[in-house]
């Protein structure tokens, strides 16, 4: 069941890389990979296979010198996963067959990399060790033709490239799609839209806001008032030190936009100096409805979503129209 679950993951992942038969086949033209160097490295097969236990050893004797494998080394079951898959790795790097199936093998290892923290550059120099280490063997027995040999091996140099590009790619995506994940809770967490009752929402805004940030609060709350069919919200900037003229407008445009998706906007907050700064800027503020803290905010919005304060009794202002 796991290995099925992970060659899903390794054929989803060739799929979102663009893994094709056509780019495959273009990873083997920029290496320089053709017929010629398949049929050089089939000559080197059972040379490499009668030692493959050696060649193994060297790629994991290099990492055991590095600090950094430490958590592959030091995790039993990826250690003997990785083994395994090395060995898998040495059997496919001399078959003869480099197509789609050899690409699903290296993604799974490369995977696994990524699962054990494994960086790029530790990755490559155990690499080169293993390489190095079969380049060794194959001079050693050079004999007839040692110029036959070097080609050979020249020939399984190539391969190793096309190798290290697929497993450098799958790290390197693995990172960015981490990176990814972090700047998206980090979205989250500095664009949060609350739910304080039914129909409205509190949208907190603290720190430093700019372009981008005032972008982002306005997906994050346009999206909650669609999902929560929020018919008020107060939005209170008491945490924001300065707004620029840019930023002012883009509040202004999300207001704007929040009346159009049938959501009133109620901003509170607004300090001494920022109000000082709106009005210096000269901005428009003609179509903003403030309060100036946040409790006051909250009741004025119940106060206009028909609730008593005193009862918490919906009254009937016809802004609950049959819903």
């Amino acid at each position: 069941m796991a290995d099925q679950v992970e060659q899903r993951e390794s054929l989803a992942l060739m799929h979102h890389m663009g893994l094709n038969g056509g780019a495959i086949e273009r990873r083997k033209q920029v290496v320089g990979l053709g017929p010629a160097d398949i049929a050089r490295i089939a000559t080197i097969k059972d040379l490499v296979l009668r030692r493959i236990d050696e060649h193994c050893a060297a790629f994991f004797d290099h990492l055991s010198a590095l600090e950094e494998a430490r958590p592959l080394l030091e995790n039993r079951a990826l250690f003997e996963k990785a083994k395994r898959l090395k060995l898998d790795h040495l059997r496919e790097l001399v078959s003869g067959d480099y197509g789609a199936k050899y690409v699903e093998q290296r993604i799974e290892l490369g995977l696994l990399y990524s699962a054990a923290g494994l960086d790029t550059r530790v990755f490559l120099g155990a690499f080169q060790n293993l390489i190095k280490h079969i380049g060794m063997q194959v001079m050693q027995h050079a004999e007839p033709s040692p110029a036959a040999a070097f080609d050979a091996f020249m020939s399984l140099q190539k391969l190793a490239s096309f190798d290290i590009g697929l497993i450098s790619d799958v790290l390197v995506w693995q990172r960015e799609r981490v990176i990814r994940q972090q700047q998206e809770a980090i979205r989250e967490l500095s664009t949060p839209v609350l739910q304080l009752r039914d129909r409205l929402l509190l949208l907190p805004i603290i720190g430093v806001i700019d372009t981008h940030r005032a972008r982002l609060i306005t997906e994050s709350l346009l999206e909650a008032i669609r999902a929560n069919r929020a018919r008020m919200v107060v939005m209170d900037i008491t945490g924001v030190a300065t707004i620029d003229s840019r930023v002012a407008n883009h509040i202004l445009q999300t207001v704007t936009a929040a009346r159009l998706m049938g959501a009133k906007v109620i901003v509170t907050g607004i300090s001494a100096p920022v109000a000082q700064s709106l009005v210096s800027l000269g901005i428009e503020l003609n179509g903003l409805d403030t309060v100036s803290d946040l409790q006051g905010g909250i009741e004025f919005a119940e106060r206009n979503l028909g609730y008593r304060l005193s009862q918490g009794e919906p009254i009937d202002t016809g802004l609950n129209g049959g819903n």
